[in-house]
């Protein structure tokens, strides 16, 4: 390659190493910035539409200003293109697609050229600071970072972390806390995103995970792995829970994490202004590890409903306060903490409620079936709950009931089939009277009652169907009717007709 004969500029390499060493960046990108800002002044002096390009020799610190042009079979630009012919005469063994190098003399700065080169080097020494800020901070999301308050803007915290500024957001900290220039403070790294205006590095006190990280710290047990934290339920600066499990039987999870006279926990409270922490035993038993959740308050009985991921929880009178916490505070960490919904009654309100349902079950089957309060009593005792279980329940079912015997069983289930095909012949003749399409009626899931439903809805179509939410349709069938996958399953059976061309297309 032809270039100018260039003095040795060694004070460039010196800079360009001070550079490098203050923004913590590597030196090359320093002098491609300074080989930019030359490159720009020399487009300035000799014409935008040239191809200029400069270098500087990274031993020498000569500086190296070059005019490129193509050698192309047509010209399109004679600023930066030439004939092969044109290109042989100065070079006899040129080819389509090299450069003819012509070298310039160097460029005298001018105030103002020197002031755009300065500008330039700034910039994409800034762009070369921020592409190494992202890269040191993205892998480290999720970690626990300690830094200086630079300023405070409109409640929003920037935080100094060294190498990197990183953003507080107001509603990252914990209600009523105040931080002033020059505090020292800790926080987690929720995230780091590489946005225009460079990298993002969003720090978070609110988060659950910080809690975690701090319990990570002060217990080398969870540390070393030897005790998990399973989930993390936070009301910043007022309330937590923690679920914790131990992998060593000999190791007392909650003990570990509690501490010597709680020296551990409180030195968490401490950092999180005096948020008070539940330290709870996690078990693989939703029941159990529920119960655990609740504390302090005592349950006298639970009822799981899996498939709505839901459960009740009894508890004795003089609980409720106690379990439902103040502003429902308690029973909405336990329910964050476990993953489930929890409805919490009293042992007087569930009473109450048994009563009720088993009065309505008792004139359920005393209509449907034509008999007495003993034997619908019996029924119910027994465990049936609808007219279904008892018309298709195997007859031994029925007949091992005590008082009844075979022939009560078999009577019993034909009074109930009966039953339950009149019914079906009047949902039917209501459904068409409606005008619920033969074709919604299909779906196996819906049962003439809930087409019936459906219709007084104004749900008559397949697509009137499809455009419901999975919890609209539970809304209109009644909760006890699906669980919320089941619903979703018959929302995108009503759907499947919008796709069915599509394969034949593809």
């Amino acid at each position: 390659m032809e270039r100018t004969a260039a003095l040795p500029r060694p004070e460039l390499l010196q800079v360009a190493d001070t550079v490098a060493r203050e923004k913590n960046i590597d030196r090359d990108e320093v002098l491609e910035a300074m080989e930019q800002a030359i490159q720009k002044a020399g487009r300035s002096k000799y014409g935008h539409e040239h191809d200029i390009r400069a270098h500087i020799d990274r031993k020498t610190g000569e500086i190296h200003l070059m005019r490129y042009l193509e050698v192309v079979e047509e010209i399109e630009n004679e600023a930066t293109q030439m004939t092969l012919g044109a290109a042989r005469r100065r070079k006899a063994d040129a080819e389509l697609g090299e450069f003819i190098i012509d070298p310039l003399p160097p460029i005298d700065f001018g105030r103002i050229g020197a002031q755009t080169a300065k500008q330039v080097i700034v910039q994409k020494v800034r762009d070369a600071e921020r592409k190494r800020q992202y890269e040191e901070f993205k892998n480290r999301a999720s970690e626990i970072v300690n830094g200086l308050v630079k300023r405070v803007e409109f409640g929003n915290v920037v935080v100094d972390l060294g190498r990197a500024e990183a953003l507080l957001r107001r509603d990252e900290l914990i209600p009523r806390e105040l931080f002033r220039t020059g505090d020292r403070v800790r926080a987690y790294i929720a995230d780091v995103r590489e946005e225009q205006r460079g990298p993002q590095i969003f720090l978070s006190r609110t988060h659950p995970q910080f809690m975690a990280k701090l319990f990570a710290q002060e217990v080398p047990e969870i540390y070393d792995g030897i005790i998990e934290i399973k989930s993390v339920a936070r009301d910043p600066g007022s309330r937590a829970k923690i679920a914790v499990i131990s992998r060593d039987s000999s190791i007392d999870p909650v003990g570990a994490c509690v501490g010597m006279r709680g020296s551990r926990v409180q030195a968490v409270v401490a950092e999180l202004q005096g948020e008070k922490i539940d330290i709870i035993q996690w078990s693989a038993d939703p029941a159990t590890f529920i119960v655990n959740a609740l504390a302090p308050a005592e349950v006298a009985k639970v009822v799981l409903d899996e498939e709505a991921n839901r459960i009740e929880v009894v508890v004795p009178d003089d609980q409720l306060s106690l379990a439902i916490g103040r502003r429902g505070q308690n029973v909405r960490l336990a329910s964050q903490l476990t993953g489930w919904d929890i409805d919490i009654q009293t042992e007087a309100e569930e009473s109450e409620r048994r009563i009720e349902e088993f009065k309505n079950r008792s004139r359920m089957f005393i209509d449907a079936l034509d008999v007495d309060d003993v034997i619908a009593h019996l029924l119910i005792t027994e465990g049936f709950s609808s007219l279904e279980e008892v018309a298709f329940v195997a007859v031994e079912d029925l007949a091992d009931i005590e008082g009844f015997d075979e022939s009560v069983a078999e009577e019993l289930q034909q009074r109930a089939r009966v039953f339950l095909e009149e019914q079906d012949k009047r949902n039917t003749e209501r459904r068409r009277e409606l005008g619920v399409a033969d074709d919604l009626a299909a779906i196996e899931a819906l049962n003439s009652g809930a087409l019936v439903k459906l219709g007084e809805q104004g749900v008559k179509t397949l697509d009137d169907l499809a455009d419901l939410a999975g919890d609209e349709l539970i809304e209109i069938l009644g909760k006890d009717s699906l669980s919320l996958d089941q619903a979703n399953e018959v929302i995108m059976a009503a759907r499947a007709h919008w796709f069915e061309g599509e394969g034949d297309e593809a």
